[in-house]
């Protein structure tokens, strides 16, 4: 059955917030701490090693793109080895690959890292939600996804400022706290509970081992394109807001991504509890709309008032969609495939954003502000008949619910 629960689920109360439950909110908290004081850094550090602007920027690419080609494959690994176990591996592969950044000696052996950092990437992130899926009741899933998820938004809001001050000490400084956090992530992971101990199966029935085609969830994978076609825009919204609030006159610089932070704090819990409530389809299709209307406001040509309201649109549904998608996702997945459903519904965004990213640039380049956005409105606007008319239609296809 998709929500068969193991032990670990069965909360007879419905608490959301056991202890389990905020270690494995600490560990996601310390994982994005860790790596965006390295992204925004690393570029510099290719520049100090000669390298061209192009290179750095080719930097969070590669590890982007590494993470999306590979996430339904760390994924689908994660379900048979046990997802405790891959924390465990990922957390130390990636305090080892914290010394080699620190070591590195040319920008040709930092992109080669991104590749690996982004592989083990994918694993870390796919466990871990499936491990925290597992201590969330079913009937609260939304909304403990949405908690969970406001870990990495808090880390990312401090992360980058704090890389950016340690880095003022030195390249090796940064990958020394890298480090560190890295171990501390894999000294939780050691002391996590393996699922066996709580009666987890790692395989379903109808999901033979010997098979990587059959372990990999691609139906997620594919009805995951319709938050490929929403995180489009987030690649130009992430790489180019700056650069647009200084070309209109608009200063500070960070006030979109103050706002849109704020606003995900204050709302995707309530968002979540109304998707457990109301059924998270009716949920989604509303955020994904916000989404596409936050991109559109971008695209006026406006003063503050309309970039905060872009900030805060935005921050309402694009800060929820992820969440309300995969506790959408998850009513119809085996409780044995969830890394490999999270593995898939993370290389639809990472590849989003990477698109978006490239994309939208020589949009903005040629064109303009305006038409990017405007277009990035108009892709994502086409994942709500996508989400309708085919993630539905393939999600239920095989248990019929």
């Amino acid at each position: 059955m998709p929500d068969a629960v193991s032990p670990l689920t069965r909360h007879s109360d419905e608490r959301l917030f056991t202890t389990p439950f905020v270690v494995m909110c600490g560990f996601s908290f310390t994982v994005f701490l860790s790596a965006f004081q390295l992204f925004p850094t690393a570029p510099f550090r290719i520049l100090d090693l000669g390298g061209s602007k192009t290179t750095a920027g080719l930097f969070l690419g590669f590890l982007t793109y590494a993470s999306a080609a590979s996430a339904p494959f760390t994924g689908a690994l994660a379900d048979r080895v046990g997802a405790r176990r891959t924390l465990i591996v990922c957390s130390a592969a990636l305090t080892l690959l914290g010394a080699a950044y620190g070591i590195g000696a040319s920008s040709t052996v930092m992109l080669g890292l991104a590749l690996l950092h982004g592989v083990f990437w994918s694993g870390l992130l796919s466990a871990s939600g499936a491990y925290a899926l597992a201590l969330m009741p079913p009937s609260r899933r939304a909304e403990g996804l949405s908690y969970w998820g406001l870990a990495p938004t808090l880390a990312i809001a401090v992360a980058p400022t704090v890389g950016l001050l340690i880095y003022r000490h030195g390249w090796l400084a940064l990958c020394v706290s890298v480090g560190v956090l890295n171990f501390a992530m894999a000294t939780i992971a050691w002391f996590l509970p393996p699922e066996h101990h709580h009666g987890v199966h790692r395989r379903s029935p109808g999901v033979p081992g010997r098979s990587w085609s059959r372990a990999i969830e691609w139906r997620v994978t594919v009805a995951a394109i319709a938050l490929f076609l929403c995180a489009f825009g987030y690649g130009g919204v992430t790489s180019f807001v700056a650069l647009l609030t200084e070309s209109r006159g608009i200063s500070p610089r960070g006030m979109f991504f103050i706002l849109f932070a704020a606003t995900i704090i204050c709302t995707r819990p309530f968002v979540g509890r109304l998707a457990d409530r109301v059924g998270p389809l009716r949920v989604l299709v509303p955020c994904l709309a916000l989404a596409s209307a936050g991109y559109a406001i971008l695209a006026i040509e406006g003063g503050r008032l309309w970039l905060a309201l872009a900030a805060i649109v935005f921050g309402v549904g694009f800060g929820s969609t992820y969440s309300v998608f995969l506790a959408y996702v998850m009513a119809h997945i085996d409780a044995s495939r969830r890394a490999a459903a999270f593995g898939g519904v993370l290389a639809a965004v990472d590849t989003g954003i990477g698109t978006g990213s490239m994309l939208l640039g020589w949009v903005i380049d040629h064109v303009g502000f305006s038409a990017a956005y405007g277009a990035a409105s108009l892709v994502s606007l086409c994942s709500i008949p996508y989400l309708l008319l085919v993630a539905t239609r393939v999600l239920r296809g095989r248990h019929g619910v």
